[in-house]
Formats: C-alpha cells, structure tokens, sequence
C-alpha cells in the first residue's frame, strides 16, 4: 500500500465476501489486520463498538459491513436495511473519531445514485434524484455514511473517505436461494438446473436491465491502493466501466456451468433499476484499474462455489 503510517487496520466484517477478499489482500502487506466476529463485536451496539476500538486502537478502519440482499430482500424489510446499516455506520464512523482512528475508509455501493441519472455514473450525480424504491433503505444508509466521513473530514481534517463498488461476485458470496444478489442467484440456479435435467430456467424481469461486474479481488485492490493515496476523494466509483444485460449475464453464467437448456424472462416480476454502469474515469486517473475480466471472473467463482457446497462452507443463509 505504500503508507508506512499505517501498522494496524481494523477489517469489519471480515466474514462476508468483500471483508474476507480485504483480509486476503492484506495479508500481503506488513499490516497487522484485526477482526471480530459478529459474536465478539455487534457494531450496532454502540457501547461494544466504542469499547473495541478503543481497546485496540487501530490505524485505519475499513467499513466492509453491511447488511445486505437481493431485490426482494430489500423491497420486503426496509426497515432492517435502513436501521441495522445505518446504526453500524454511525456506531463505528463516530467511535473511530473519538480514539484517533486517523484513517477511514467506508464500503457503500453504486446504488446510492438516482435511478434515472446519466449513464455512466459519476460521482457528481450523489443526491440528484430520486433512488431506486426497491432499495432505497439500503441507499439512504449507505448515503449517510459517506457524508458522516465527508463530514468529518471537512469538520476535523482524518482522512475519513468512502469508495462505492458497482455489483460484486467472487468466491465467499452468499446463495441464500431467495435473498441473494443476481449473480450468485444465477449460479445457484443454473447449477441445480443441471444437476436435476432441468428443460429450463426463468429470470425474475424481462431479462433487459443492465449491470456491471466487478470482482471481490478487484475491489480488495482498489482498496488497498485507495490506502496509499494521500489525499483520496471523499467518495470514489469502483468498478469496471462497462456492463451488460441480465440476459447476457445469465447466458455466460449457463455457459461457464454447461447448462443447454432454454433461458427463460418472468416480465411479471420487478426489473430494478433499467441501467447501472460507473463512470472510472476519477479512479482511473488516480493510477487503478480492474485486472479479472468477467469471463475469467465468472470461472473463478464457480469453481469456488463448488468447493465451498462440497466442504459445506456455502453461505446461504
């Protein structure tokens, strides 16, 4: 990472997908990286939270936690997503502050941006619209920790700052068969249509809204270089620049497990936002760029989706 100030970070919730890519990109540095478990350390008791970091006293907090979901997930527990994600921010971001947590970077998503804004995404375009209703409890969350770092940093001069990843997949993804993201959704779907000689496979949607990938290892980079800037923006896209439609996705998903059989769209079922594509081009400037392709991505991640069913490690819950 380059910073030779930094001998401690926190990782929070280093057993998710992107806490765990971070641990495995940390682990090559000379950093000592904490962790705590859930049952150690409830980051929405604020309390526990205060008492943790000030036991430790860390360098660099980074904020991969975050209650999470699919579509319907967020559309059926708003009230969860918005409390549970918010009371973690402002638990952690404010008991970093007060025990001289010098650096904080905060994980959000690009679904903090308006459903109808400009495509590609730019950063500019944070608050100038309407969200997306299905998971706009996730977003005004994720939106107030940003501007809580943004905040702090403009109030009290840490450098407390948040970069926002387009869509994740990679290995350690959750396949909870009704409350997980498209992608390990798919995966799940097209392997048990294969294994059972399933004819066909229908898509929530009409299969046309578009996505972009990007790969948890990718984003473990990115942050690790975002740690080496001296001075980063105060939030920061991080993705790959391009996309595709859930159709295509679901075709090169069916192609990486060998399913043959026919893809089938339910229009009946809520689509999301039609677009969502990040604009780099800030990230880009600031020296990195995306290393897996998808292809190559989607391969990795099958691949590990089988060895974790066949350990019994799957997350699905």
């Amino acid at each position: 990472m380059g910073n030779s100030d930094i001998k401690k970070i926190l990782v929070t919730g280093h057993r998710g997908m992107v806490g765990s890519a971070v641990c495995r990109r940390l682990s090559n540095t000379d950093c000592e990286v904490l962790t705590a478990p859930r049952e150690t350390l409830d980051l929405t008791d604020e309390r526990a939270t205060d008492q943790f970091i000030q036991a430790n006293r860390p360098d660099v907090v980074i904020f991969a936690s975050a209650k999470v979901g699919g579509i319907l997930a967020n559309d059926t527990y708003p009230v969860e997503f918005l409390t549970e994600n918010l009371t973690m921010a402002v638990n952690t971001i404010g008991s970093s502050f007060r025990h001289g947590v010098s650096r904080f970077l905060f994980l959000g998503s690009t679904c903090i941006y308006p459903r109808d804004c400009a495509q590609p995404i730019e950063e500019s375009s944070l608050l100038s619209g309407p969200l997306e209703p299905t998971n706009e409890a996730y977003a005004l969350a994720k939106i107030a920790g940003l501007k809580l770092c943004q905040y702090y940093r403009r109030q009290h001069g840490v450098t407390y700052h948040s970069a926002m990843p387009t869509n994740l997949y990679g290995p350690g993804d959750n396949y909870h068969p009704e409350h997980s993201h498209v992608l390990p959704a798919l995966i799940r779907r097209f392997h048990h249509a294969k294994q059972t000689g399933q004819r066909s496979v229908q898509l929530w949607g009409t299969g046309t809204p578009r996505r972009e990938f990007l790969h948890v290892d990718d984003l473990a980079d990115a942050i690790a270089h975002l740690l080496s800037l001296e001075s980063p923006p105060d939030w920061v896209n991080v993705g790959t620049g391009t996309d595709l439609t859930i159709l295509e996705l679901a075709e090169r998903v069916a192609n990486v497990i060998g399913y043959q059989g026919e893809i089938q769209t339910d229009p009946s079922r809520p689509d999301g936002t039609p677009v969502k594509c990040t604009d780099v081009k800030l990230l880009h400037d600031s020296g990195w760029r995306h290393r897996i392709d998808l292809d190559e991505g989607l391969r990795d991640t099958y691949a590990a989706f089988c060895q974790e069913t066949d350990s019994g490690k799957l997350r699905s819950a």
